[in-house]
């Protein structure tokens, strides 16, 4: 087999000419904007021309359906609109032709030395993308562990959603504090901290078991039965009755009594008490940091920015919405009230206690006032809408939705919906509480091995000869990659069933798929030899075209996801980009082709395809073992 290489010299040239950014999409979508503009005689930055991926290849590489819309609006027939906005539009040297159809369509096919150029320009170390202009930090609230209590699936969500979100800020070249805020100060933790200590319990030795178990029953003590003595007053219920239940609710209140003596010794700075207290976030957050690096997500010590941290500026955001007349109050309470909306937001309590608003609002503050970040994303369940819609309102009327060189701050409130079992109700164990994280993790990574072990008994499988340690990585990288990927590649707003089968599939839309077809590349390339760098990629199979197209949609496709924060749409892309490159494999013979210069190319359009999987699946939290 033979190929005609001519062309690389055009090819070359092209390299030095063309000046672009490597998002393709967004540079044809320039060129639209201007060419629309100049025709409809409107300022060109305000319309979108809409701008899609072709869905068939033999219409083009691109459709732009803005001419429909934009014709009704102004009063234009579509089609003659787009053929206008055709022959005034300069695409430079990127489009091959540009072509009306239907009631409005432009279709549009790049050339391919275009193609190439771009290609060229994306082989990189940064694979093209270039850094957010905007450097002033983001603020990402996440995990949300409470002390003393076990990590549960509901925070399997927020921490990887989480950090998946601070990653691609992340890729982009900014700043991102990842804050952990802790449910570490008030009343329920002195109550577990009272009780252990009213028990004399080493607390050296503690265990998260064993603190959870004490937070459950100081919870169960120090719970009253008011409304039951005053229904059993109201029946007439006999005096044995009337005792039981008075001396039971007299001991609930000696224990919120004495719970409250210690909350009130940790507020005055007590130092033994402090030391204590301590010692229980200490037992929480060493549980919870090993299951954190299982999960392979980027949280430790240095994120912990919980409850307590605030507690010296609670009083002070009180005082401060009474000085701007944002607070007033009602019944001994204060509330901040806002308009065309009946329920007030409560920043004090009647006897003087704050609330987890007034906390959140002191936080609002110091991420926006001090830390200086003019994105501040909360990972909080769909059921905490109302609170955050209070908050952010708040937040704006003391000003604190611009930062303090002026920027506007992006207040914005991430809701996922549920984990469900098989009976499509919020996944539970069958006693029916719920399901702790270690458990889930852990049989992740249990099917995830055995799925290996399984498949390393094929004496033509790569892993036929590799070490029990070796393959249970491996099973931990599938495992875990599982979960993360079937959490993140849905719609973060919608409910899933946690189907663990399906889950650590090697076929179909999975992490396991994904990671597969990416040690598959890794095991090609390393057939083929050292990847030159200088070789020249050549498209002359419709297949090498086609998958030059999608990688260059990369850097579109991070741009989009970032500007959505939905993880779920570079999950789709990458599900694409191996199914694309596996019709590659099969089409165009990469080590077998016969034309060194050809075969040279294809390597290199394998190891580019190879590099923006490793990178994507790690903006996602997930690894890419090198054999599966």
């Amino acid at each position: 087999m033979t190929h005609d290489i001519r062309s690389q010299t055009v090819v070359i040239g092209c390299i030095v000419r063309i000046s672009m950014s490597t998002s393709v999409q967004q540079s044809i979508r320039e060129s639209l904007q201007r060419g629309f503009g100049s025709v409809l005689e409107l300022p060109w930055s305000d319309i979108d021309p809409i701008v899609r991926k072709s869905q068939n290849p033999e219409h083009g590489d691109f459709q732009a359906n803005g001419a429909m819309g934009l014709g009704k609006q102004n009063g234009l027939n579509p089609k003659v609109l787009a053929q206008k906005v055709v022959d005034e539009t300069d695409f430079g040297n990127l489009v091959e032709s540009a072509e009306v159809a239907g009631p409005g369509f432009i279709n549009i096919r790049l050339t391919d030395e275009a193609v190439v150029s771009m290609l060229h320009m994306m082989d990189t170390c940064d694979l093209g993308i270039k850094p957010d202009k905007d450097m002033h930090p983001v603020a990402i609230d996440l995990c949300g562990v409470n002390v003393a209590k076990q990590l549960h699936v509901g925070h399997l969500r927020a921490t990887i959603i989480g950090d998946t979100l601070a990653r691609l800020y992340e890729r982009f070249g900014r700043k991102v504090y990842r804050e952990n805020h802790l449910g570490d100060w008030g009343l329920p933790i002195a109550m577990v901290l009272e009780r252990l200590l009213s028990e004399n319990i080493n607390l050296d030795t503690l265990s998260l078991d064993d603190l959870n178990i004490a937070y459950k029953e100081a919870q169960l003590v120090a719970k009253d039965d008011v409304r039951g003595i005053r229904a059993a007053n109201n029946l007439l219920a006999g005096p044995h009755r009337l005792a039981e239940l008075e001396e039971q609710n007299g001991g609930a209140l000696d224990a919120q009594s004495a719970a409250k003596k210690v909350l009130n010794s940790l507020q005055q700075g007590d130092k033994e008490l402090l030391n204590n207290w301590q010692k229980l976030i200490d037992c929480t957050m060493r549980s919870v940091f090993t299951s954190l690096e299982l999960l392979n997500v980027k949280i430790g010590p240095e994120n912990n920015r919980g409850e307590s941290f605030y507690r010296d500026k609670l009083g002070g955001i009180v005082e401060e919405f009474f000085d701007k007349g944002f607070a007033e109050e009602d019944d001994g309470a204060i509330v901040v009230r806002f308009e065309k909306r009946n329920r007030p937001m409560l920043i004090r309590k009647s006897d003087g206690g704050f609330l987890y608003a007034t906390t959140d609002l002191a936080a609002i503050k110091f991420r926006t006032q001090e830390l200086g970040a003019d994105r501040v994303v909360y990972v909080v369940d769909a059921r905490q809408r109302d609170h955050f819609k209070d908050l952010f309102d708040a937040a704006s009327l003391m000003g604190w939705d611009k930062t303090t060189d002026g920027c506007p701050v992006e207040l914005v409130h991430i809701p996922f919906g549920s984990v469900l079992g098989e009976d499509k109700k919020p996944l539970k164990t069958r006693s029916g509480s719920n399901v702790t994280l270690d458990s889930l993790l852990q049989e992740a990574v249990d099917r995830g091995t055995t799925e290996v072990m399984s498949r390393s008994k094929n004496p033509k499988s790569p892993t036929h000869n590799m070490s029990k340690e070796e393959l249970e990585t491996i099973g931990r990288q599938i495992g875990i990659g599982a979960i993360k990927y079937a959490d993140l590649s849905n719609d973060l707003v919608r409910d899933y069933v946690f189907d663990m089968e399906r889950m650590v599939a090697f076929d179909g839309n999975t992490g396991p798929y994904i990671q597969y077809a990416c040690a598959r590349i890794t095991s090609l390339i390393k057939k083929g030899g050292v990847v030159d760098d200088d070789a020249i990629i050549i498209l002359h199979e419709p297949k090498e075209r086609e998958l030059a197209l999608q990688l260059l949609q990369y850097n579109n496709v991070l741009q989009d996801t970032v500007k959505h924060l939905e993880p779920h749409r570079l999950c789709t892309w990458l599900f694409e980009l191996t199914e694309t490159f596996n019709s590659f494999y099969q089409s165009c013979p990469v080590l077998k082709v016969e034309c060194e210069t050809v075969r040279a190319s294809r390597l290199k359009l394998s190891e580019l395809t190879r590099r923006v999987v490793v990178d994507g699946l790690d903006i996602l939290g997930i690894e890419s073992p090198n054999q599966m």
